[in-house]
């Protein structure tokens, strides 16, 4: 009876082990929250980080859950009050996270030609008379959210900077729509005649939600944006810091992947993000002429 019982218990220890090593360690939290600003719809956005979310899961030995919030300023005071630990931002959003939420980003997005960035691009529908951004005066213009980097704030300084335009004045009506998809999905169904986004979200929603080149006329391309960034928080422990940036490095699932229109993630730090901090000041200056 004794052996039976020592051997029972030596198959539960062996079956027991594998859980203890990978348990996470106990300056960890019991649980990771990642916050996710909203692109598109809540939807869709948390269907596209799924596979990564089931893959920190299974690397971290910790339960993963995803966040979203109505508009970009809603993951930014998650941040801030602790509610999220870290956050898929836009290049703004970030810095202003960085500024109010003590974020720190730690890697960035390379898409799937492997550039570090994307560009802002300003649509109108297909085979509408609307083929330029002085023949759109006097209709209706979306911006996406007041803080996202290529829906609102690279296409307000080009406005207002380049063309010598207020967008207020120029158009019938200044609306923010929410987000990329929101707008993209407007100028389709031809509920607004303009608006800014950019072509990566525009890639993500191919063939699924448009159709580029049969759906939209492109007026406008910005210059290279610095790629969306994930930040944590500062506060975190500094061995989870590390593991979530050796996670995110060596994450290469090819659906995963293919859901988020990425190549991978590389190394970042928060200089690459002074050129975004340097048109929010460019925007301020301009507002006070």
């Amino acid at each position: 009876m004794k052996r039976v019982l020592k051997a029972a218990a030596t198959l539960l220890l062996a079956i027991t082990l594998p859980a203890i090593s990978l348990a996470a360690p106990a300056e960890w939290p019991k649980k990771l929250t990642i916050g996710l600003i909203p692109t598109e719809s809540s939807t869709h956005i948390t269907d596209r980080f799924d596979n990564l979310h089931t893959y920190l899961e299974k690397k971290l030995g910790l339960p993963v859950e995803l966040k979203t919030a109505t508009d970009y300023a809603g993951i930014i005071t998650a941040m801030q009050f602790r509610h999220v630990d870290l956050a898929y931002f836009g290049p703004k959003s970030y810095v202003e996270a960085a500024q109010r939420a003590n974020a720190e980003c730690f890697v960035i997005e390379v898409d799937e030609a492997g550039s570090r960035g994307y560009h802002g691009v300003i649509i109108a529908k297909k085979g509408s008379p609307i083929t330029s951004i002085q023949a759109a005066k006097g209709k209706v213009f979306a911006f996406t959210d007041p803080n996202s980097t290529s829906g609102t704030l690279v296409p307000t300084v080009y406005f207002v900077k380049d063309l010598k335009i207020e967008p207020e004045k120029f158009f019938s009506k200044v609306i923010y729509s929410g987000s990329h998809e929101a707008s993209m999905l407007s100028v389709k169904g031809g509920k607004i005649d303009i608006a800014a986004t950019n072509d990566l979200d525009m890639k993500r929603g191919e063939g699924k939600s448009w159709q580029k080149d049969k759906d939209f006329s492109i007026l406008w391309t910005s210059k290279l944006i610095p790629g969306s960034p994930m930040a944590y928080r500062k506060d975190l422990p500094e061995s989870l810091k590390k593991a979530l940036k050796d996670a995110f490095l060596a994450y290469n699932d090819a659906e995963g992947l293919k859901k988020l229109k990425l190549k991978g993630y590389a190394a970042v730090t928060d200089d690459v993000y002074d050129p975004i901090r340097d048109q929010i000041e460019v925007k301020k200056q301009l507002g006070k002429k």
